[in-house]
């Protein structure tokens, strides 16, 4: 017997293990897909927390109704069509998620910071770790890291839920059509028509191809060097060794704070009277990561009372060419154990 073809076998043995209500077997089936279904309703959705309740849901919703899977498409179709259904009907109570560029004008350093938006309208990043292997076909649209890159992901929640899931499902997935019919509900023709005004919708949000994605994941020795110099400047209180890292119109958002500051001047300052204000030597750690296919730092913050550094914040680089071109700090030290990081170090 072939191992396609043992697999079958094992496959069809676990199905019918779990539907006679063994939990192990339904996880044998189930957790291989765990992965990739976080990082599809990652995409659709923006968030990487909500994305992981809806991956419970998914798991949930799919044990109790394990006796209505008929076997016509493959186990993971009927996981990835109860996970996008899943996602629809949460998107049907959120508001769109995006980043403070997109939703308002630059902010004056010299004014105080904006208060916090805790409503949920700010994208989350993603860590790279959690990303699943690449199992689409070769003519998808989109690979696996341009596609969760913050430039495609805002431009996907432009798109109304029902063709952002068609577009995910059609370019980036590589499905056919008639499979994101299944999935959705719908005629192959309105899939197609859905997924021209998606496509066309796109193209207008979304300049920015692989380049960056490629660099950020294989980073060249003049890249390594960068960042440890940026790690250095940001250590050692160096305001003027930070800034020369810059692009001159490099941005600086900070969700959940609606402001953001864009152009080395007003960067500076920002950073000058706040961040690194008085004697900052040693306030900061950072601590190398990944996320959205890009180089990230998590940020810790001295705590001279307890002697130890405490989790502060995410913050995510992107480059263009040889200089950063946007620093976005996510000051939500929650996101820490997502990304499977420590909540302390050490001083």
């Amino acid at each position: 017997m072939s191992d396609i073809a043992q697999s079958e076998v094992m496959r069809a043995v676990h199905l019918a293990s779990a539907r006679a209500g063994d939990p192990d077997a339904f996880s044998t089936l189930a957790e291989p897909h765990r992965r990739e279904l976080q990082v599809h309703c990652y995409r659709m959705l923006g968030s990487l927390q909500e994305a992981e309740e809806l991956v419970q849901e998914t798991l949930l919703r799919a044990w109790q109704r394990l006796n209505t899977y008929e076997g016509r498409a493959s186990f993971r179709a009927w996981l990835y069509k109860i996970a996008t259904n899943a996602c629809l009907d949460a998107l049907d109570q959120r508001p769109r998620r995006t980043l403070p560029p997109a939703r308002q004008g630059a902010a004056d350093p010299r004014e105080p910071l904006a208060p916090p938006i805790t409503e949920p309208v700010w994208l989350e990043p993603f860590p790279d770790d959690l990303l699943a292997d690449s199992d689409v076909g070769p003519e998808a649209r989109y690979d696996t890291h341009e596609s969760i890159t913050f430039a495609f992901l805002a431009a996907l929640q432009v798109l109304p839920p029902r063709q952002r899931a068609v577009l995910i499902l059609s370019d980036v997935l590589d499905w056919h059509a008639s499979e994101v019919a299944d999935v959705l509900g719908l005629t192959v023709s309105a899939v197609n028509s859905a997924l021209h005004r998606a496509r066309t919708t796109l193209a207008k949000h979304y300049h920015t191809r692989g380049v960056d994605a490629v660099k950020a994941t294989s980073p060249d020795a003049a890249t390594l060097a960068l960042l440890d110099r940026y790690v250095c400047a940001w250590e050692t209180a160096d305001i003027e060794a930070l800034i020369s890292l810059l692009k001159e119109d490099a941005t600086f958002p900070m969700p959940p704070s609606p402001a953001w500051y864009q152009g080395r001047s007003a960067i500076r300052a920002f950073i000058s009277s706040t961040i690194l204000a008085g004697d900052a030597r040693g306030r900061w750690r950072l601590r190398p990561t990944r996320a959205n296919a890009r180089p990230a730092f998590a940020w810790y913050q001295r705590d001279e009372s307890h002697g130890v550094y405490r989790a502060f914040a995410i913050q995510v680089l992107t480059f263009d060419g040889d200089l950063i071109a946007d620093v976005t700090t996510f000051l939500i030290s929650t996101l820490f154990s997502l990304f499977g990081l420590p909540q302390e170090l050490e001083v």
